[in-house]
C-alpha cells in the first residue's frame, strides 16, 4: 500500500488571498514572513486585515533569514507557546513557510528534539493546537503543499530537509498577484528549483501514477512559462507559480533524488541558492540516472518535441535543453564559473559526498548511489564535465 497527500483545501489565482475569510470561527493567529517584501507589497497588511475582519487576534513574526536556522526554528515555537494561536499563517517564499512548519512542531510538541525530528517520517502528530496556512510568494520550493521543511544547520553548514505528512500545510493559497513582485534572478533559480521537483519526482523509485501526470504537467508548463516569466510577463508569472505547485504536489509524494541531496549540502557550503545548485547539477545527475531510467527522461524529451530517434538521444537533446534553458536565465552551468574556488572544493568534497548520502533524497534516487558516486557526480558538476561511470 502506499499514500498520496496534499492539503485539504488549496486556493488559487488572483486575489486568492481573500480566501482567508474562510478561517471564521479561529481565534489567533501567529503570521510568520521573512524580509520585507511581503510588507513593501502590502501583503502583509491585506493577510491582517482580513483576519481581523473575521474577529481574529493577530501576531506577527518576521524577519526569518534565507536558509533559516535552527536557532530562528526555536525562538519562532517560543514566540508560539506564549501567544496560543490556533493558526499558524506562513506568508513569503520557501524559507518562513518551510521555517514555520517546523515551528509549528515544537509548538505542539516542546518536548521533541531536532535530532528526533530530523529522522525522516518522525514528526509526531500535529493539528492538537493549531492548523497551518502557507501562501507562497516565490514560484518554486512549493512548500505550501509539501511534507518537508528544510532548515539549515549553521554550525555544520549542513541542511536538514524534514520530512513528514504530518507537515504537509492544511490549506495553500497560491495568489497569483503575490509572485508579480519576484526580481529576475530570484525568478531564475526558484523556476529551476520547480523544473528539478518535477524531473526528479518524475524518475524517483517511490513515483507512482498519481504523480506521474502532475510531474509532466509541471515539466511542461515550466518549460512553456518560465523564460516569459523571468522577463516579467504577468500571464506567464502566474502560469509558473500554479506549474511549480504541481511540481510539488508530485515530488511531496513521490520523493526527490541525488540533485536535491547535493544542493542541500552544497549551498550553506558554498553560499549558493538552493535552486542554482539544482541548475547546476540537473544535467550531471540525469546523466547519471539514465543508464537506469532513460526511457523516462525520453518521455519528458518527446512531450517538449526535442528532436531524436531513440531514447539516448532524446535524454541528450534533453539534457542540452537544460543547459541552454541555465543559459538564458544567467546561471552559470558549473561550481566553478559559479565563484567555487577549486581549493574550497576539494576541502569540502568528501564531506559534502558523504553528508549527501545520508540525505533523504538519496534513498528515492532511481539508481543507487554511495559517498564515491556522489563525489565523482559533484566533481563533474563542478567542472563541467561529462558523467561517465
Amino acid at each position: 500500500m502506499a499514500r498520496f497527500t496534499l492539503p485539504r483545501d488549496i486556493y488559487y489565482g488572483a486575489g486568492a488571498i481573500e480566501e482567508l475569510k474562510n478561517l471564521e470561527g479561529y481565534k489567533k493567529a501567529m503570521i510568520l514572513t521573512g524580509g520585507s517584501s511581503m510588507k513593501r507589497g502590502g501583503f502583509l497588511e491585506k493577510v491582517e486585515n482580513i483576519l481581523h475582519g473575521i474577529g481574529m487576534e493577530t501576531q506577527l513574526f518576521e524577519g526569518i533569514e534565507p536558509d533559516p536556522s535552527i536557532e530562528t526554528v526555536f525562538k519562532g515555537a517560543a514566540a508560539m507557546r506564549k501567544f496560543l494561536p490556533d493558526v499558524i499563517v506562513a506568508i513569503g517564499g520557501g524559507s518562513p513557510i518551510d521555517a514555520a512548519k517546523a515551528m509549528w512542531v515544537f509548538y505542539e510538541h516542546p518536548e521533541a528534539t531536532f535530532e528526533e525530528i530530523k529522522k525522516p517520517f518522525n514528526i509526531p502528530k500535529l493539528r492538537n493546537k493549531a492548523i497551518f496556512v502557507a501562501i507562497p510568494s516565490t514560484s518554486g520550493t512549493a512548500t505550501e503543499v509539501t511534507a518537508f521543511s528544510v532548515i539549515t544547520d549553521y554550525a555544520t553548514n549542513i541542511k536538514y530537509p524534514l520530512a513528514d505528512f504530518e507537515i504537509t500545510p492544511d490549506i495553500a493559497i497560491l495568489d497569483t498577484d503575490i509572485p508579480l513582485t519576484m526580481p529576475k534572478t530570484l525568478t531564475a533559480h526558484t523556476g529551476m528549483d520547480a523544473l528539478t521537483h518535477a524531473i526528479e519526482a518524475y524518475v524517483a523509485s517511490a513515483r507512482s501514477d498519481f504523480s506521474d501526470p502532475l510531474a509532466l504537467k509541471a515539466i511542461s508548463d515550466i518549460y512553456d512559462s518560465l523564460i516569459d516569466s523571468y522577463y516579467g510577463a504577468k500571464d506567464a508569472r502566474g502560469k509558473m507559480h500554479i506549474a511549480q505547485c504541481l511540481a510539488g504536489m508530485a515530488f511531496s509524494n513521490a520523493l526527490l533524488g541525488i540533485a536535491h541531496s547535493l544542493a542541500h549540502k552544497t549551498g550553506a557550503m558554498f553560499d549558493i541558492p538552493h535552486g542554482c545548485c539544482n541548475a547546476i547539477l540537473l544535467p550531471s545527475v540525469i546523466q547519471y540516472n539514465a543508464k537506469v531510467c532513460a526511457d523516462r527522461y525520453a518521455t519528458i524529451a518527446r512531450i517538449l518535441g526535442l528532436p531524436g530517434s531513440t531514447d539516448k538521444q532524446l535524454t541528450d537533446a534533453f539534457i542540452d535543453s537544460i543547459k541552454e534553458l541555465n543559459q538564458k536565465l544567467g546561471i552559470a552551468q558549473t561550481y566553478k564559473e559559479n565563484g567555487v574556488s577549486e581549493e574550497l572544493f576539494k576541502q569540502h568534497a568528501d564531506e559534502i559526498a558523504a553528508n549527501a548520502v545520508l540525505d533523504p533524497c538519496t534513498a528515492s534516487n532511481p539508481r543507487p548511489i554511495d559517498a564515491e558516486g556522489l563525489k565523482k557526480v559533484l566533481t563533474c558538476a563542478y567542472y563541467g564535465e561529462p558523467v561517465t561511470f
